[in-house]
Order: structure tokens, then sequence, then C-alpha cells
């Protein structure tokens, strides 16, 4: 793994104080070369100051940096940059106006010996860095014309032009398709196999243990410790992450379901779904699996009024539910928590009060006029009952994380009353603290004799939750099983097309 023996980076008892607040207490880190290391921790576990200390954009309190054995204070992300620290983060940091071999040499643009800029050798030098990454971008072409996966490809290339031998990928694949994050991964491979040491960043397990070598752990600002992956599994992962055993992930109370709330009776939609038919009680967490393409969003999108049945009936709380519009789906009850928050669930930026009452406007509302101080009132409410982690109900929602994002969208439904909670992929891109929050929602809402539908890819969490299963194939329902008949090798048979029947 080494070419050498000498960390590329080393960062030892790292304090950081701000006013009233010590958000690191003597946190201990390195990197080695050709290293993946993994940080992780959950959100304000202090990874993130960690890393402005080593890139210069916050100064330490307490504690020393040595870069390739040398003590050093990183003064500014320049100077980082001139000691060979890159950083590639979720929201990459290019110029959009500027074409990409003119982020590649900005501040530093080549002449001629005319005195004029060599773009000549800008593009060669660009086309010559990004090949050797294979990544295929017009060095011409402007930045704001690539897509998300481009952008972050060309910012991976600025750092290697930038001959940079430690880089920070900061939830690289947060955005990325399957493919993408395969091109990412091959491209960190290469930097590996280089001698360039990576510090990795991210909530998902599955891509720490199939890349990363090493991982260091921070809690509330201190470190739990560091671990070598090969000697390590995800449970005792995230136990160093939580405090608490993993086993007690999913451990919420069920309740013993009651009358049937919705019945679906052979509903179809064009080639999304074919035939379906399930009835969920209330008190009841109903879990929907499949593979990418098995028809299980569009399912549930039918019966909040989103998309438009083809066949099929819907009854919801005995009455007739054949929605063609969610404005129907929401009076009668329904709540619909999308994949995509940020992007279908909330206004990012408004805040927490208007997100809160955004769908349960009119409660407020009287001749047209909204009650502002009810809607500040209700919003409070939801904040201290979901313990929803905001400066104040008038943050604006983009600056919250991805978990108390999660509840701002929660709570919006709570405040319309909802009886039947739908969510679709409810804890993507949040930490494990925030899991196991998000869990503890679920447990108060069928507590309250609410009931719940969820969606997840991640087959841990759906066996984990779900007290009945109905599991799908590219659009058929293959079957609904309960929760003693749960096991990965009978699901993943039913998923893949195999076994099917209906229960």
């Amino acid at each position: 793994m080494q070419e050498q023996k000498q960390p590329i980076v080393v960062m030892k008892g790292i304090v950081k104080e701000f006013p009233g607040v010590r958000a690191l207490s003597g946190v201990d880190l390195e990197l080695l070369p050709g290293e993946v290391h993994a940080l992780v921790g959950e959100n304000g576990a202090g990874k993130s100051t960690l890393i402005k200390i080593l890139m210069g954009v916050y100064t330490r309190t307490e504690g020393e940096i040595f870069i390739n054995g040398e003590k050093r204070d990183v003064k500014s992300p320049l100077h980082a940059q001139s000691l060979g620290l890159g950083a590639v983060y979720q929201d990459v940091n290019l110029a959009q106006h500027l074409s990409v071999a003119e982020n590649f040499f900005m501040g530093q643009l080549p002449k001629t010996r005319f005195g004029t800029v060599d773009y000549a050798r800008m593009y060669q030098e660009t086309k010559e860095t990004l090949d050797s990454i294979e990544v295929h971008v017009d060095p011409k072409a402007l930045v704001r014309t690539l897509s998300v996966a481009q952008q972050e490809m060309v910012a991976i290339g600025k750092t290697m032009h930038q001959k940079a031998r430690a880089v920070i990928f900061d939830e690289p694949t947060a955005l990325l398709t399957s493919d993408e994050t395969e091109q990412l991964f091959r491209i960190i491979d290469m930097l590996k196999k280089n001698g360039v040491g990576i510090f990795y960043i991210s909530h998902r397990m599955e891509e720490i243990f199939r890349i990363c070598d090493r991982a260091t752990v921070l809690k509330d600002g201190g470190l739990v410790g560091t671990v070598a992956i090969k000697d390590t599994d995800e449970d005792r992962l995230i136990s160093m992450m939580v405090g608490r055993n993993v086993d007690d992930m999913y451990r919420i109370e069920h309740r013993e379901p009651g009358e049937v709330v919705l019945k679906a009776e052979h509903i179809s939609n064009g080639k999304a779904f074919q035939d379906v038919s399930f009835e969920v009680r209330r008190g009841e967490i109903f879990g929907m699996f499949g593979l990418v393409g098995s028809g299980r969003t569009e399912i549930v999108r039918a019966i909040f009024g989103a998309d438009v049945k083809t066949a099929g009936n819907v009854t919801f709380l005995g009455r007739d539910a054949n929605f063609t519009k969610p404005e129907q789906g929401i009076q009668a009850g329904i709540a619909l928590l999308p994949e995509d928050r940020r992007a279908q669930g909330l206004a990012l930026g408004m805040s927490v009060a208007d997100n809160t009452n955004m769908v349960a406007i009119r409660k407020i509302s009287k001749g047209g006029v909204i009650n502002t101080a009810q809607g500040i009132r209700i919003a409070k409410e939801y904040v201290e009952k979901l313990r929803t982690k905001t400066p104040n109900v008038f943050q604006k929602v983009k600056n919250l994380s991805g978990g108390n994002q999660q509840k701002v969208v929660i709570s919006k439904w709570l405040a319309q009353d909802s009886e039947l909670f739908i969510f679709d992929e409810p804890t993507v891109g949040v930490d494990v603290g925030a899991k196991l929050e998000i869990y503890k929602v679920f447990e108060e809402l069928i507590k309250e004799g609410k009931t719940i539908i969820i969606i997840s890819s991640y087959l841990p969490e759906v066996m984990g939750l779900s007290d009945r299963m109905m599991i799908m194939y590219e659009g058929r329902q293959m079957g609904i099983i309960s929760r003693d008949e749960f096991t990965d090798d009978h699901i993943m048979r039913y998923a893949s097309g195999k076994n099917g029947k209906e229960s």
C-alpha cells in the first residue's frame, strides 16, 4: 500500500474552539501514500471542521500539522494547494463561466514569448491530465455546460494538474449515478496506485468497505478510534459512530395492526407496473422492495395521485381513492415523502416554518389572510416533537443537514394531519445518527395509529422496519411476505424474478 514509510499528512492533538463551542477535542489523524482513508461520523462529529483546518479554511486552536514530515501552519486554501493538498467537494467549486482549461490554470495563466495567454499550452496540458484519469471532456468547454458528474471529474483533474499528493473527497457520490460512481472509483484506484493519499468522507458504508483501507471515527468532536477496514465490519463501525450496538438500529416498538386503511386491487400503469394488489392496515409498517426499475415508486405515485393509473381500483379509509392529482391524495390524508426531498419535498430557500405549514396553509388562514403567529407556533411544536436541529424556525431549510431536512418534510405532513405516510428512500444521504432518529419518528407515528409504507433499496432497512413486505420485479408483484419469513435469500430470489407467488 505504501511507496514510502513517511505519512503524507499527520495531524496531532487538533483542537478547535469557536465562541462557546469546542468543535474538536485533541484529534489525531494521518494519511499514508497510496491509502484511501475514510473519515466517518454523524453530522456534527467534527469531520468538516477537521478538513477545513487541514485545507487552511480554519485556524486550529491547538495541535500540530505535518506535511511530508515537515511541521506546517496551513494559512489558506492556496497555501494548502502549494503544499500538495487538494479537495473535491460535493458542491463542486469551479468557476462556471470559465472553460475547463481556464479553471485548471486559474491564477497562473501561462504566457507566450509575446506576453499573451498561451491557450494552446493550456488546452494541451488540460487534455493530457484528463486523459491520464480517463476523463474525456473538451478543455475548451465552459464548465456550466457540463453535467454534475463531468464537473466532479474536472475538479479531480484540476487537483492532479496541481500535483496534489493528498486529496480530500467529501461525499463525492451524493449526486452521481451508479455508472458515474464506478468511474469515480476507477479514478480513485488510479490515484492510489500513483501514491496519492485520499481522505474519503461518506455516509455510505458500502463504499467505505469497498474502496477504503482504514477508517477514522469521530464523535462529538472527539476521536473514537482508527481501524483497518479488513479487520472490522459495518456493525462495529456503526457502533463506534453512534455509541450503541447496531442490533438496536431497527429496534422500534411495533403494534398489532388494526383495520384495513388502504386497499389496491389489480392496479396497473402501462409498463411501469401491472396487476398489483395489496392492502395495508392501521398501525402497520408495510415495506416495498425491489431492484431498480421494479415499479415501487410508480405504485405509490399512482396511489397518491401524482401519476394516473391505467387500470384497477383503490380505496382509502373505506372510500373511493382513485386519485388523478396530488391535491386529492393530500386532502384524503395521504402523505408522500419523495426520494429526492431537496427537489420535490422542500422549498430550500424558505424557512423551517414556511415549509412546515406549506401543505396545511388553509389551517392557518382565514379570509385569505395567513395567521403568521399560529404558523410559527405549529413549526416550533414539530421542531420540538421531532427533535429537529435548527437554530430557530426562521432558518432556511437549505442550511440544515439531510436528516433534519427529512424531519421538516415529515413535519409538513404531520401539520396536515395525514393518516398514511409513504416514505420513499427515507434515509438516503443522512448519517447513521439521523437514521436512528427517523426510525424513532416511525415508532411515534404508528403509536399514534398512523400507517406507514416504506420503500427502500437498502434491504436491511426495509427488513428491519417492516411488518410485511411486498417484493416487486420489473413491474410485477412477486409476493407479499410477513416478518417471520424475512431472509436475505428469500427476498432476493423474489426481487430477481424467481419463485414468485402472491400471498
